[in-house]
């Protein structure tokens, strides 16, 4: 297999400029013993789709660490050169990666094959707040969509990563499907224990609209009322949100367990009723010893959050 690292004569020169293109203070946020490889992924979540996908048939180098907002996280000038000699980018697109964006534009210009997946799953709109008609990135809390990107990603790795097995490729990918299928069905399954008056969600920002759309749910509302979390409420947002979750009836908020609670926890008081401020793990996984270590692991354990959270006691 062709050495990922060995610098590719094309791109010359064009790991300096994406060296320096990095901002100096955003070096704290590289990942601990992740260097160079073939597949270069942005988010951690799409990480573990890949690597379940590409298996031991290249070097997968995941640039986000455990437990970080994908919005806001930043690369080393060391990641940026080794996005720059990646055989293949995957990165989500739609917007997610705001802090490593301009990365992912310089390493198009210096001729890196780079796949966008969030912009080919048929990716959905945004329907309230302040991101109101603007695509949604966040379509893995969709199984379906995934599955949708296993394939995506597959074809890239065979067509763009030198001396991959394209046989044992496409079987890690088919295999991995079957699981998102039996992941889907359990989903479904465990959901018809919420009575359909009783599927409302609230989050701590606009982040479940994939699977309210594929599980019949309703997104009440948002404490942070766009599709990003560097985005801020004011006090009035959290009044409106209040009494629209008391109209509601809404019974649990949901926080992304790498966010802090306090704003879902002040608009849960001033509502005045009795709701459950409850983590999820909505766009991050955990390191290997948390509840969220793949993205199945992460699915199973908002499914089960959201299920005894929303279902007649």
């Amino acid at each position: 297999m062709t050495d990922p690292r060995t610098a590719n004569p094309r791109r010359t020169g064009a790991a300096l400029a994406l060296a320096l293109a990095v901002p100096l203070g955003l070096t704290a946020c590289a990942p601990g013993g992740e260097t160079g490889g073939g597949v270069v992924v942005t988010t951690n979540i799409l990480g573990d789709i890949t690597r379940a996908v590409v298996g031991d048939e290249a070097e997968v180098t995941v640039l986000m660490k455990p437990d970080a907002d994908p919005h806001s996280f930043g690369v080393s000038a060391q990641e940026a050169a080794t996005i720059e000699e990646a055989s293949l980018l995957v990165h989500n697109g739609l917007g997610l990666e705001e802090g490593v964006l301009r990365n992912v534009e310089s390493a198009e210009e210096a001729g890196v094959p780079t796949l966008a997946v969030g912009e080919h799953v048929d990716p959905l709109a945004y329907t309230s707040d302040e991101s109101e008609g603007e695509p949604d990135p966040h379509f893995w809390t969709d199984p379906q969509r995934v599955a949708t990107a296993v394939g995506l990603i597959t074809e890239n790795v065979v067509a763009e990563v030198d001396g991959v097995d394209a046989d044992a490729v496409r079987a890690n990918a088919a295999a991995y499907e079957a699981e998102l299928t039996a992941l889907h069905d359990w989903m479904g399954g465990e959901f018809d224990a919420i009575p359909p008056g009783d599927r409302k969600l609230v989050t701590n920002h606009h982040v479940f609209g994939y699977l309210a759309d594929r599980y019949g749910f309703e997104v009440v509302g948002a404490v942070i009322p766009s599709g990003t979390t560097l985005a801020s409420p004011s006090a009035s947002d959290l009044s409106s949100l209040a009494e629209t979750v008391e109209e509601a009836g809404v019974r649990a908020v949901f926080a992304d367990s790498s966010q802090p609670d306090r704003l879902a926890t002040v608009m849960a008081e001033e509502a005045g009723v009795e709701i459950d401020v409850i983590p999820l793990f909505s766009e991050s996984l955990t390191a290997e010893d948390g509840d969220a270590a793949t993205y199945l692991d992460m699915m199973r354990a908002n499914t089960t959050a959201i299920t005894a959270g929303l279902a007649a006691p």
